[in-house]
């Protein structure tokens, strides 16, 4: 008789305070046999740092080390097709201990789905075996909230934006945003900033790097050093507020 298959599980961990990571993301993650986290060579993982006072020792653990994180590459070296492979082959991974019976908590940092890497695997993974998905707080409410900047009011339209799309499109994005929030800034920063000032939302942009971490910082857009932006940080641009 075949042994039945075990389930894939998408925890979302909150965006950096330990204290907000839900009960139910929580009560999965304690039961789960198998955590499975994301991780750069070398590093514990922030992820990994949120959760790590609730497991158990009987708890396997299995890291999923990237190859490459933001660092460039010469070529013919290609940063998508590495990443891609690398999912496919921890995808491989996690389907091991999956088809010995064992749940499979994937732990993600913010939200599974905004921008996690847990849906590579989900893509993967999920046609093939139970698949369970807790949404977690993303670093955008996270920024929002630490920042006490409400993001759209009424009926007024939010736009989620790549720092890394160039710079002609997003002029235009966000020449036409009532409200946007611009992520993966880093080595973005620079250009994020110019092309602010130039459609003169500047002074109502908001800047924040590791909301809610223990090591956040909440800087005015013209103070901060462009070389030392990290990949963990956001541009927050509110909506008019609604004198109502």
């Amino acid at each position: 008789m075949m042994a039945s298959r075990g389930r894939l599980i998408g925890l979302g961990v909150g965006p950096g305070d330990p204290e907000l990571i839900t009960l139910k993301a929580l009560r999965l993650l304690q039961a789960a046999p198998v955590v499975a986290y994301f991780v750069a060579r070398g590093k514990r993982g922030n992820a990994f740092g949120i959760v790590e006072a609730h497991l158990r020792e009987a708890q396997a653990r299995l890291p999923l080390v990237y190859p490459v994180t933001t660092e460039a590459l010469e070529p013919p070296l290609c940063y998508e097709r590495i990443i891609a492979d690398f999912y496919d082959t921890a995808a491989l991974a996690i389907a091991e201990h999956l088809d010995g019976g064992r749940d499979v908590a994937v732990i993600c940092e913010g939200d599974p789905f905004f921008y996690g890497s847990y849906m590579y695997l989900h893509d993967r993974l999920a046609g093939r075996y139970p698949a369970e998905v807790v949404p977690g707080v993303c670093s955008m409410l996270g920024s929002a909230a630490v920042l006490g900047a409400p993001l759209v009011y009424r009926n007024q339209s939010l736009s989620v934006l790549s720092g890394v799309l160039p710079e002609a499109e997003l002029r235009e994005r966000l020449g036409r945003a009532e409200a946007a929030v611009v992520m993966k800034l880093g080595r973005n920063f620079a250009k994020v900033r110019g092309v602010l000032a130039e459609l003169g939302l500047a002074e109502r942009a908001l800047y924040v790097e590791r909301a809610t971490m223990v090591n956040q910082r909440i800087l005015p857009l013209d103070e901060v050093d462009p070389m030392a932006s990290p990949y963990f940080s956001m541009i927050v641009i509110p909506g008019e507020r609604w004198q109502g």
